[in-house]
């Protein structure tokens, strides 16, 4: 529906948000709305699975690295299903609400399957039921997801009837839309789950309140400035939850019986991982950027690879990147390959200040 828009220019070829409009017109401006007044953004073509049935708490809480087995109802969380090695394989954000679980994760989005190959997410979580009273189903034909993003937002949702959740991850019901809120992009973000026939009444209702069309490349930039992974562009097959900020956040450390925390409670319990995310700041032209995938390198080593690439309306040329956690937050790095290489400096503000594991503490303890 946005792609109708006047003004809307599709995403390149190989994006992932390919059915939504990458930008209409002015991406910069669109940022500078977020961050000022309040912008909507289609993010319709994430895909959508609904859990129902008695036990469905409890059944979620075996399947995937968060602890929701006493999760309340009206709010949500951030959640992955990991491999046997505790590498990333999905990822996904929760709305429960009534006697619906919703979650929603990346289109085409796959789990590691018994057999060891990939298989769509779905397809992953029937296999996992056995005899529990629980029904995943796809439920994307059945609502889809509209993000507005800005501090105008609470009044926007107040003229457009709709109720703001209080708190990150609460969820709140209006008009048969859920409303989510998010702790990022920004300081006022939400997720409304709209019935999926209405969403184009719904983005009419709320640009006519005030709310200016936002792309996936202004929502990019704005997840980047606000240090936060997508799955496939700033993971990749190695990646755990760990080097991309996922602990916490989205894997409970201390709750057993899920496929993969053995390797979330060991790394935890050492404090380091092989790898971090960092926020780079890059030198050079904003129409010669690095793209994903491309290396990170320090004097002669190759020490990390780039993901997510945006130009930001203040920041300029930014990038994530996981890089070896042993790399300085003062080096001075070289990004990109061929014509497109450019110096890229860390953001040391955007680094979590680290806390030592608890194995080695008692160590440190123990020597002491």
């Amino acid at each position: 529906m946005t792609l109708d828009l006047p003004g809307a220019v599709p995403p390149p070829d190989g994006s992932l948000d390919q059915g939504v409009a990458w930008h209409y017109g002015d991406p910069f401006a669109e940022q500078r709305a977020a961050a000022r007044t309040a912008a909507i953004v289609d993010r319709s073509h994430r895909e959508l699975i609904a859990v129902t049935g008695e036990e469905r708490l409890s059944w979620l809480h075996l399947v995937i690295s968060q602890h929701v087995s006493a999760l309340p109802a009206d709010t949500g969380t951030e959640a992955l299903v990991l491999d046997s090695l505790g590498r990333v394989d999905a990822h996904m954000v929760l709305a429960y609400a009534g006697d619906t679980v919703w979650l929603d994760t990346e289109p085409g989005a796959t789990a590691t399957g018994a057999r060891g190959g990939k298989v769509p997410l779905l397809e992953y979580l029937e296999s996992m039921v056995f005899w529990s009273k629980v029904t995943p189903r796809d439920a994307t034909a059945e609502r889809a997801v509209l993000s507005l993003v800005g501090p105008n937002t609470p009044d926007l949702l107040t003229t457009a009837g709709l109720p703001l959740p209080e708190g990150a991850y609460a969820v709140a019901t209006g008009s048969d839309v859920l409303v989510r809120r998010m702790p990022w992009p920004g300081a006022v973000a939400v997720d409304l789950l709209v019935p999926r026939a209405e969403k184009a009444q719904w983005w009419t209702r709320l640009t006519e309140a005030g709310a200016r069309p936002m792309g996936s490349w202004g929502f990019d930039a704005l997840r980047v400035e606000s240090v936060r992974a997508r799955l496939g562009v700033d993971t990749d097959d190695r990646t755990i939850p760990h080097e991309v900020g996922w602990v916490h956040v989205a894997a409970h450390v201390a709750k057993g019986c899920y496929r993969g925390q053995e390797t979330v409670s060991k790394v935890h319990n050492v404090g380091r991982p092989p790898r971090r995310m960092l926020l780079l700041h890059l030198d050079g032209s904003p129409e010669v950027l690095p793209e994903t995938g491309d290396p990170v390198v320090l004097g002669e080593r190759t020490v990390g690879r780039v993901g997510s690439v945006a130009r930001h309306h203040e920041l300029g040329p930014i990038a994530l990147a996981l890089v070896k956690y042993s790399v300085p937050l003062d080096a001075e790095l070289l990004v990109g390959v061929d014509d497109r290489v450019v110096q890229a400096a860390p953001d040391p503000d955007s680094v979590p200040e680290a806390t030592p594991g608890l194995g080695r503490e008692a160590a440190r303890r123990l020597r002491g």
